[in-house]
């Protein structure tokens, strides 16, 4: 299994690492490119081909703000899957970043996760449905989450 991060800039490493913590906890393997669709097209389409070739599982993360491209692009020339997390800083750049993400081309479907941490699981889940090992990992990390909830009276 191997989740390859493409970013749109060299900025949105932070917002990539936040997932790349969550995968690393769980022990899928990742790698980051920053590629442009805009800027260098023939360079992300060299990732996105290294990727479709590959033998292991593998599940695209794509981060990039403003005009999305880059989600489109690798979706529209992989068959596996892309989890598409938009960056933002504030409000406005969130309004600009996900509208942005949402708006796919027909026949090019990118998931849209707007938590890094979501979009770490949501790549976890999908890895999991071919990985007993994995999959036993998610649903001990889900009974976990649920066991810290405790019912407690609220007080007024």
């Amino acid at each position: 299994m191997i989740v390859p991060f493409i970013l749109g800039s060299k900025i949105d490493l932070e917002h990539a690492k936040k997932i790349q913590e969550v995968l690393d906890d769980f022990g899928v393997k990742s790698e980051i490119y920053v590629a442009s669709a805009h800027k260098v097209p023939t360079k992300t389409l060299e990732i996105i081909e290294k990727f479709n070739e590959k033998k292991e599982r593998v599940v695209y993360v794509t981060i990039a703000g403003r005009s999305n491209a880059l989600s489109g692009l690798v979706s529209a020339n992989t068959h596996l899957p892309v989890v598409a997390c938009p960056p933002f800083k504030d409000k406005s750049d969130y309004l600009t970043n996900i509208h942005s993400t949402l708006q796919m081309p027909s026949e090019t479907p990118a998931m849209a996760v707007v938590d890094p941490k979501n979009a770490a699981h949501a790549v976890l889940r999908i890895l999991s449905l071919t990985n007993k090992d994995l999959a036993k990992k998610v649903k001990n990390h889900i009974k976990l989450v649920k066991s810290s909830f405790k019912i407690k009276p609220v007080k007024e």
